[in-house]
């Protein structure tokens, strides 16, 4: 197929790739375009004419499509430029809105519960006509995705950050700490070292870019972590590490000081966390996401600060 026959390929063509292949049939991509099922057979036929390749193996009925190899591979484009063209438009209209509109922020437990409260107060009394939408991901990795599609503006993560057209800065950074039950004979010191945790009873999270770090760093001392639990929830976590469960290797933001069943002890070998806020490098960043930006770095840098009772 000749290159310039690639005029012919439209938006919504992969658009219908994109929603076949997430839905897993034309009848429940259609659902979701709002269009016939042999419409959206059309635009894939059209498609295939375009790109020379069968892209997508059929079945009758409901039941799921497969991509083919040469399917597998337009995706991968279909996806980046379906995430351009909506960054695109989120561009549009954050210049449109000016000093008015919606920001929109993604962040998670930890973050939502320690620095993001006084961060919006302080935000909402500068950008009054700002309204804030928060988004909570269960990870940054999966926030960092809807930064990609422009369905959020800026969104808090951890250094480094992965391979995307993804910048931030550093707000803060935050230990690991061992939390442990109140009646445990750890809970009397201040500070262990890593050695502590080798066949140790640990209750951890499920997923995340820190949980795989901090554990990987564990074993580069010889040691297996030793996870009889996990979950994504905090109070969770905390709860099972009061019940004796297991003590739990977490970053101090997550971690409510004020509970009297748990203790905290200290682990000075392990590196910290580095909280950040992100946002899309390519994207145009409004005066109020500047300004959100900033009012973050000086809540982490007083968090930072506090003394760590």
């Amino acid at each position: 197929m000749q290159a310039d026959h690639w005029q012919d390929l439209e938006i919504r063509h992969l658009v219908a790739l994109q929603a076949i292949v997430e839905e897993g049939s034309f009848w429940a991509a259609a659902e979701r375009l709002q269009c016939s099922t042999s419409a959206l057979s059309q635009q894939i036929s059209t498609l295939e004419a375009v790109v020379g390749h069968r892209v997508l193996e059929r079945s009758r009925g409901r039941r799921r499509v497969t991509l083919t190899e040469p399917g597998r591979l337009l995706l991968g484009h279909a996806d980046a430029i379906v995430a351009r063209l909506r960054a695109a438009h989120a561009d549009l209209v954050a210049f449109a809105e000016g000093g008015v509109g919606e920001l929109r922020i993604g962040t998670y437990q930890s973050v939502g519960a320690k620095l993001l409260p006084q961060l919006l107060r302080r935000f909402a009394a500068e950008w009054p006509k700002i309204e804030l939408r928060v988004v909570e991901g269960a990870d940054d990795d999966e926030l960092l995705r809807t930064v990609e599609r422009g369905e959020i503006d800026l969104t808090f993560s951890v250094l480094p950050l992965p391979e995307g057209p993804f910048e931030g800065v550093e707000l803060m950074r935050d230990p690991y700490v061992l939390s442990v039950p109140a009646d445990s004979p750890l809970a009397r010191r201040r500070t262990a070292g890593i050695s502590t945790l080798d066949g140790l009873k640990l209750v951890g999270f499920r997923r995340s870019r820190t949980v795989a770090q901090v554990e990987e760093h564990v074993r580069t001392h010889g040691i297996e972590p030793n996870i009889v639990f996990r979950s994504d929830d905090n109070g969770i976590v905390q709860g099972m590490v009061a019940a004796g469960v297991g003590c739990a290797l977490v970053p101090r933001l997550a971690v409510d000081l004020d509970d009297p069943s748990i203790e905290v002890v200290e682990l000075p070998e392990l590196p910290p966390r580095v909280l950040a806020i992100a946002w899309h490098r390519d994207r145009y960043r409004t005066p109020a996401m500047r300004a959100f930006v900033e009012r973050a770095l000086e809540v982490g840098k007083e968090l930072a600060a506090k003394p760590r009772t």
